[in-house]
């Protein structure tokens, strides 16, 4: 056992008795991103961060569920945390991330942490270390049936008295950094009852957890004020979408590894391979970033979301956008993904994200020229002669891109692959087999 690893395990076991921590919440994220949670009790502690817990492993799979085996839930020491909306009478609560392991102490490959920590290896063995920014929008509602009620008819950047659910952010942003995560902005976005909180970039697997830790943490607070909070990538017909605008950038030791100071866009070599990378491969891995039948309703023309598959410096009608360069700021280069949502599961979205971007790395895929114009206002035509592609527009489509894809095979890996692919097209058929209010407005009284 490493030196660090035993410091770490010592550091957690210290906190816990100096805290009063009495319940440890194990935390692991099954396929679909969901957020699954057993507690032990401190006594319980010290055998866990040595040898792991048991729990029953058919959680893991989504709704596509194997028989029942036993599975090890092994914590990550480094991700301990107290959790400070959680009541102290009779002790603190705490979380730990776990990593999921066999009862023999072999990695489970249906682990989507592994999943992520298998491709941000293939990035160190290239030199790179992978830096992650997402910014999260989602929306607050009075209550969640029967139908969605908003709390304002605010939109971006808006203040009192539109926008009251300010306090909602504050509370929110401070007990994120109480669990360490840091915040650099939060604000009202463009749709009625909308917000977005950014959290300040880290490394891809730290990331992956804040993430995790965010929505927990958004929810947990709304609650607490009566209200239902969600990241339903489309709640509102009519109104913008919630995306999850993806900030990335690949370092080498200190360097930023996308910059080049004699660029027209201040972009290196590196940085155009992986902002190709992306382009090729965005409709095969937007299964995976845009993972539910809801998402395709946000990925459609007008409402700010990204269609085309386009790159630019300032239009924010682009798949990709580079943030302009502030002088000074070279570690700040990165590129902006923009079709992921805050439903997906952020472990499989960094990693499939990731690998396409390396793809285009190691095989030094050209990248055409920006598009500054705005695409939704080309005609059909317009596109094809610049040879423009879109993204999948619907579920369906994009599991058929996707399982077609050996790019997404192989960042996956076969078992959460398949499984992954079986647990949509589950929910496909669920939805297809449904009948919608909108059919029955449309048709009912006149068919």
């Amino acid at each position: 056992m490493g030196k660090e690893v035993t410091k770490d395990k010592e550091y957690v076991l210290r906190m816990a008795k100096e805290q009063d921590v009495k319940f440890i919440r194990l935390w692991f994220t099954d396929i679909l991103g969901f957020l699954k949670s057993f507690a032990i009790t401190v006594e319980e502690l010290a055998d866990a961060l040595e040898g792991g817990a048991g729990f029953d492993g058919s959680s893991i799979e989504g709704f596509v569920r194997i028989d029942e085996s036993d599975m090890v839930a092994l914590p990550d020491p480094t991700t301990f945390a107290l959790l400070p909306w959680q009541p102290t009478e009779g002790g603190k609560v705490a979380r730990m991330f776990c990593d999921i392991v066999e009862p023999g102490g072999n990695p489970y490959e249906g682990d989507p942490r592994l999943c992520l920590k298998r491709n941000l290896k293939h990035a160190q063995d290239l030199g790179y270390t992978f830096y992650v920014g997402p910014e999260l929008e989602y929306f607050y509602f009075r209550s969640a049936k029967p139908a969605p009620e908003t709390l304002d008819s605010g939109g971006y950047f808006d203040l009192t008295p539109q926008d009251v659910a300010e306090d909602l952010r504050r509370e929110t942003v401070l007990a994120l950094e109480k669990v360490g995560i840091g915040v650099e902005y939060s604000h009202h976005e463009g749709a009625p009852s909308q917000h977005e909180i950014d959290m300040r970039y880290a490394d891809g697997l730290t990331m992956a957890d804040n993430t995790m830790t965010f929505r927990l943490v958004v929810k947990e607070v709304a609650l607490r004020h009566g209200v239902y909070a969600t990241f339903m990538p489309k709640p509102l017909f009519g109104q913008n979408g919630s995306g999850m605008h993806t900030h990335q950038s690949l370092f080498k030791g200190e360097r930023n590894a996308f910059f080049d100071p004699k660029n027209e866009y201040h972009l290196s070599e590196v940085a155009k391979h992986y902002i190709a990378g992306l382009l090729r491969y965005a409709p095969e891995i937007t299964a995976v970033t845009n993972q539910w039948v809801n998402s395709y309703k946000r990925l459609v023309p007008g409402y700010e979301a990204p269609v085309y598959l386009t790159w630019a410096q300032r239009n924010r009608s682009d798949l990709i956008r580079v943030p302009v360069y502030k002088p000074g700021h070279e570690k700040s280069t990165r590129i902006e993904f923009r079709s992921p949502d805050p439903a997906c599961n952020p472990y499989l979205a960094f990693a499939v994200m990731l690998a396409a971007g390396l793809e285009g790395i190691e095989n030094k895929y050209p990248l055409g020229p920006p598009v500054e114009r705005n695409v939704y206002e080309m005609s059909r035509q317009e596109r094809e002669d610049l040879g423009i592609g879109t993204l999948p527009e619907d579920l369906y489509e994009a599991i058929k891109l996707t399982e077609e894809s050996e790019l997404v095979r192989n960042a996956l890996g076969e078992h959460i692959f398949s499984k992954f692919i079986e647990n949509k097209k589950l929910e496909w058929e669920r939805y297809r087999a449904q009948v919608t209010s909108y059919e029955l407005e449309q048709y009912f009284s006149v068919l």
